[in-house]
């Protein structure tokens, strides 16, 4: 995620989602910061830890990981929700079928691209069964896409 992108949702979160305002506690220290905050959550997704492994480099602890975590999912869907995880639109679909139609494909609305996500932290018992011939475990990731990436 570039900086630009990470520092408009870390502003957004800010001034929208009471949870990432900055506040101070009985004795006028400052409460950790919405930056803070942003960066606990968006490592524990990025990085498929625990709450526990931010610790060490954001200095907060486990249920306060986990709060950020959970707020922050939850201020990114009330957010940009409405813009970016929302169904296809009746025009939406017209205008892709037709993109489809005019590459060579009636009917298409997209289509289903996958590959192989390497899986750092697969339970040990796991491992077999979700092992090809690199003797990684990979989780197979699969997408409908359209030709622009919009969907």
């Amino acid at each position: 995620m570039n900086k630009q992108l990470f520092m408009r949702i870390v502003h957004r979160l800010s001034t929208e989602v009471e949870y990432f305002q900055p506040t101070e506690d009985a004795v006028d220290r400052s409460s950790l910061s919405p930056l803070q905050k942003c960066t606990a959550a968006i490592r524990q997704l990025a990085y498929g830890g625990g709450a526990d492994m931010v610790d060490e480099y954001v200095r907060l602890g486990e249920t306060t990981a986990h709060q950020c975590l959970h707020n922050f999912t939850a201020g990114i869907i009330h957010l940009f929700g409405d813009e970016y995880l929302r169904s296809p639109t009746p025009e939406d679909l017209e205008r892709l079928l037709h993109i489809g139609e005019y590459r060579g494909f009636p009917g298409m609305v997209g289509s289903i691209d996958c590959m192989h996500w390497e899986w750092k932290n697969c339970p040990t018992a796991w491992k077999g069964m979700y092992s090809r011939g690199t003797g990684k475990p990979t989780i197979v990731l699969e997408a409908v896409a359209s030709y622009d990436l919009w969907i």
